[in-house]
């Protein structure tokens, strides 16, 4: 039986941006030698799944996931599609993050999805796949209907109430935002845009609430907030936090590092931090 890549999942993984000059393949190669545990190429804004493919080609083991495909973009049989080429070449490596399932009626729109998955001709497997969910019925349905769950803009807290809902066996891998700066302007301006822009879309601004957040700090993208939902700091800061989440019932802490206005180069921070929290 192939071994699937959730199976045994390592405590830290880390995002891998899409490139046009296809730089982002060398980095898939380094951040796999680097000792990383998963690779998670972001997929909200790709035009095509072929990245995913193609990162798997560059890497020899290390198991990759897409973080998200969105179900209102990509279709079930894109999806089918892209598990069938990958299993083809490197089966059991890949990990099929599905999320975007916004409008009225996103669990509805979800469940219809998944049944369009398990009833494809292979199936794209339940125990393959993973659910971006921040609500508790998302999350039960990621618990019931996948793997488990990649949430994204959460506290460590929000960790320990998702694994109370998954349960003991769910996986839950929880995506979080890493700033390598000790300069908390900087540091928090370099967070800013992406989680002002996230924290207006989808569920989030829901979710955000349910932390404690209030109207004020999304309309504002407040530091308070920036800094109950960011890793920023130095390496031991980082460390800390991703800490946390473990410690919270996370199965995986997935770096999305964030490049500051200093000189430091993405590698050098995906170096530092790999030094630091991987044994």
């Amino acid at each position: 039986m192939t071994k699937l890549a959730l199976d045994g999942l390592g405590p830290v993984g880390v995002t891998l941006d899409v490139r046009a000059d296809g730089g982002h393949l060398d980095d898939a190669a380094l951040l796999e030698d680097l000792g990383y545990s998963a690779l998670w190429v972001v997929g909200g804004q790709l035009a095509t799944l072929d990245p995913l493919r193609d990162v798997v080609r560059a890497t020899g083991a290390v198991p990759v996931g897409s973080a998200i495909i969105p179900a209102q973009v990509y279709s079930p049989a894109d999806v089918v599609a892209l598990r069938r080429d990958v299993e083809a070449v490197a089966p059991g490596r890949l990990i099929t993050g599905l999320g975007g399932a916004h409008g009225a009626r996103p669990l509805r729109t979800m469940n219809a999805f998944l049944d369009e998955l398990d009833a494809a001709d292979p199936p794209v497997p339940a125990d393959s796949r993973v659910l971006s969910a921040l609500g508790p019925r998302m999350l039960e349905l990621a618990r019931d209907r996948a793997a488990g769950a990649l949430p994204l803009l959460v506290t460590p807290e929000f960790t320990a109430q998702a694994r109370q809902v998954l349960g003991a066996g769910a996986k839950l891998i929880v995506m979080e935002y890493v700033v390598l700066d000790e300069d908390p302007q900087r540091a928090r301006d370099a967070a800013r845009e992406p989680i002002s822009f996230l924290s207006r879309v989808g569920g989030y601004p829901q979710n955000l609430r349910r932390m404690g957040f209030s109207d004020e700090d999304i309309a504002q993208t407040s530091d308070r907030m920036i800094d109950g939902l960011v890793a920023w700091g130095d390496v031991d800061a980082v460390a800390a936090r991703v800490g946390r989440h473990l410690e919270a019932g996370a199965d995986q802490v997935v770096l999305v590092v964030q490049p500051t206005g200093s000189d430091t180069s993405l590698q050098t921070q995906w170096r530092a931090l790999a030094k630091a929290l991987i044994p």
